[in-house]
């Protein structure tokens, strides 16, 4: 026959294999829950990767839209302070 101490271990045993198990399909609940976060988040980041494109692209071109701005900026320069040497030349004739 089982002593008291022999009966309460068996019962204390069983009550703390039972919280282990419980305990256990709580986090593969848990590290699904993070996979699925996880992919939510991957896609959030894949989405902003593409709006950041689609807007980069409109930037850049204006970017060299203004490039090529201050490319005709230096020939008008060029051309005017041409144009204002010949004109000295003719007054100074």
């Amino acid at each position: 026959m089982l002593n008291p101490t022999q009966i309460l271990l068996i019962i204390v045993v069983s009550v703390l294999t039972a919280i282990l198990v419980v305990i256990g399909i709580q986090v593969v609940y848990l590290l699904k829950e993070s996979r699925r976060s996880i992919e939510k988040f991957n896609k959030i980041l894949g989405d902003f990767g593409q709006v950041s494109e689609a807007v980069a692209k409109p930037i850049t071109s204006l970017s060299n839209s203004f490039n090529n701005l201050s490319g005709f900026g230096g020939l008008f320069a060029w051309l005017i302070n041409l144009f204002s040497k010949k004109r000295e030349e003719k007054k100074d004739e």
